[in-house]
C-alpha cells in the first residue's frame, strides 16, 4: 500500500509539472481558437508566456505577455494579468472570469481612433482621427452591460470629418460609470474645450441614449459653431441641446 500511495504521489506531482510547464504554443495548437484570431512568436508555458503578436478581427497587438493566476480557481474564476507592450496599442490590466461573468481590475488601453474603429463604417462618411486612452479602476459584467464600473474615458487631439466640414475638437475626456445595468458616460464642459455638457447611456440592444448640450466658446472650429443652430433653439443659457435615442450610429 506504502508503494502504491508513494507512486499515486509522484504520478500526481508529475502531471502537475506537466501542466505548469506546458508550452504556451501548443495549447495554442490544440485550443479551439475562434475564426479572425491569430498568433505568431508564442513562447513560455500556459501560465506565464509571451506572444510576438495577435491578430483578432484585422487588429495587430504587439509584444503581448501574460500571467495567468492559478490561485483564483480556488474561487470559482480564471484571472489572468496581461501587457501590450509593442505596436501602437498599448496597455495593460487583470481579467478575471467566473460565475458571475467578467471582471477587470487596474485596465488602461491606449490606441489611435482608426485602429480603435477598423472597418467600421461611420454616418456622413465620417473619419475620426486622434488617440483614446481607455482606465477602469473597477468593473463587473452585469445585465445589460455592468454590475459595477468605476472609470475613464481620454480622447487627445479628437479630429472629425465628415460631408459637412472639419471639426478640430481638440482633448476631450469622461466619466465612466454603471447605471442601473447601463454604462454611463458623462462628461463636464471643464474636461473640454468645446463646450460639451452632459451624458450618454449605453442601453440593451445597442441603444444609445444622449441627454447633453453644448455652449458656444471661442475655441470651438468655425465649422462647428455654424452647425450649432442645426440642433435646435439654445437655452436661456445659451446652450444648445444635443438629444437622441436610438440605435448607436453605424451599427
Amino acid at each position: 500500500m506504502r508503494v502504491l500511495k508513494y507512486t499515486l504521489i509522484g504520478v500526481g506531482l508529475y502531471l502537475l509539472f506537466l501542466v505548469i510547464n506546458v508550452p504556451a504554443a501548443l495549447v495554442w495548437q490544440l485550443a479551439p481558437v475562434p475564426n479572425g484570431v491569430n498568433a505568431a512568436g508564442l513562447s513560455g508555458t500556459l501560465w506565464n508566456g509571451q506572444a510576438a503578436q495577435i491578430s483578432v478581427a484585422g487588429r495587430q497587438l504587439e509584444q503581448v505577455s501574460w500571467e495567468l493566476h492559478p490561485s483564483q480557481l480556488l474561487t470559482g474564476q480564471a484571472g489572468v494579468s496581461f501587457r501590450l507592450d509593442g505596436g501602437i496599442a498599448r496597455g495593460q490590466g487583470s481579467l478575471s472570469y467566473g460565475f458571475g461573468g467578467l471582471e477587470v481590475d487596474d485596465l488602461r488601453l491606449s490606441a489611435p481612433l482608426p485602429w480603435i474603429l477598423g472597418n467600421a463604417r461611420l454616418p456622413f462618411r465620417t473619419q475620426l482621427a486622434g488617440n483614446a486612452t481607455l482606465s477602469l479602476t473597477n468593473s463587473a459584467q452585469g445585465t445589460p452591460w455592468c454590475d459595477r464600473l468605476s472609470g475613464r474615458v481620454l480622447v487627445d487631439g479628437l479630429d472629425v470629418r465628415n460631408q459637412f466640414g472639419q471639426y478640430p475638437l481638440g482633448d476631450l475626456a469622461g466619466t465612466l460609470s454603471c447605471e442601473q445595468g447601463n454604462l454611463k458616460l458623462a462628461m463636464d464642459p471643464s474636461e473640454n474645450a468645446i463646450g460639451v455638457q452632459g451624458e450618454a447611456l449605453l442601453l440593451a440592444d445597442n441603444q444609445v441614449q444622449v441627454d447633453a448640450q453644448i455652449t458656444p466658446t471661442d475655441s470651438q472650429p468655425e465649422d462647428l459653431r455654424q452647425a450649432l443652430a442645426f440642433l435646435g433653439q439654445p437655452n436661456a443659457d445659451g446652450a444648445y441641446p444635443i438629444k437622441y435615442n436610438g440605435p448607436i450610429p453605424g451599427l
